[in-house]
C-alpha cells in the first residue's frame, strides 16, 4: 500500500495564506501562531453556497462524500487554457465507471503555484463534462488548478460551478499527482469543518492498493 499526500503545503508565499507567531517557548511556555486564509486559498474544497447552487455550506456536506474510489485521469495533454471534455476520459476506464466513482485530472498543472500562469492561463473543465459529472453522480471531481473553470471569465467560473455542485464535490488545488503509480485510488479528502462555510482548505490523500 501507498498512501500519497496530494495536498499543498500553506506557507506565506501562498496567495490568501498567512502564518504569524503568537506565543513562544521562550515567552509564554509554548509555540503558536494565528493563521489567516482565504476559504478558498491552496488545496480546498467548494461547498454549494459558494455559487448560490442551494444552502448545503461545507459543514453540512456528508462525511461519506468525502471518501471514496477515484480514477486518474492523464490530460497533461490539455495545455494552458485547454478544455478537459468527456472525450479525454479513457475508454476502459468510461467501461469500468460506476456511480459514486470519483474523477482526479492530471495536468501536472501544480508546478505552476505561485506563479501568475497557475491562476490565468488553467486548463478547465468543459460544459459537456460537468453535466456528464452530475448525470453519472460522480462523487468528487479532483482538479490540480486552484479552480475547475476560468477565474478570469466569471460567466464561465460561474457556469461550470453551478453544474457541478448540484451533486459533484468539487476538489482545486491537488498536488503531487506525479507520484501515483496506478489510475485506480481510493480518495479521501476531508475539508475543515467551517459553520456556515462557502469552501475550506483540506487535507487530501490517495491510498493505492498493490
Amino acid at each position: 500500500m501507498q498512501i500519497v499526500d496530494l495536498t499543498l503545503t500553506y506557507t506565506n508565499s501562498a496567495t490568501g495564506f498567512s502564518k504569524e507567531t503568537s506565543r513562544t517557548i521562550e515567552k509564554h511556555g509554548w509555540n503558536a501562531s494565528t493563521l489567516s486564509f482565504y476559504s478558498h486559498c491552496g488545496t480546498h474544497m467548494d461547498a454549494p453556497i459558494h455559487f448560490n447552487v442551494s444552502n448545503q455550506t461545507i459543514d453540512k456536506i456528508p462525511v461519506s462524500d468525502f471518501v471514496g474510489k477515484a480514477w486518474v485521469i492523464d490530460v497533461r495533454q490539455i495545455g494552458p487554457k485547454g478544455l478537459i471534455t468527456v472525450y479525454h476520459i479513457p475508454k476502459d476506464i468510461l467501461n469500468t465507471f460506476s456511480s459514486g466513482d470519483s474523477l482526479i485530472f492530471w495536468t501536472d498543472w501544480s508546478k505552476y503555484v505561485n506563479t501568475s500562469k497557475y491562476r490565468d492561463d488553467l486548463p478547465r473543465i468543459s460544459e459537456d463534462l460537468a453535466r456528464w459529472c452530475v448525470e453519472n453522480k460522480v462523487k468528487m471531481i479532483g482538479v490540480e488548478p486552484p479552480s475547475v473553470a476560468d477565474v478570469n471569465n466569471i460567466e464561465e467560473v460561474t457556469k461550470i460551478h453551478q453544474i457541478l455542485l448540484k451533486g459533484v464535490v468539487i476538489i482545486e488545488g491537488l498536488t503531487n499527482l506525479e507520484k501515483l503509480q496506478s489510475n485506480c485510488v481510493e480518495l479521501i479528502a476531508l475539508p475543515l469543518k467551517i459553520g456556515g462555510g462557502d469552501g475550506a482548505p483540506a487535507r487530501v490523500i490517495a491510498i493505492e492498493k498493490y
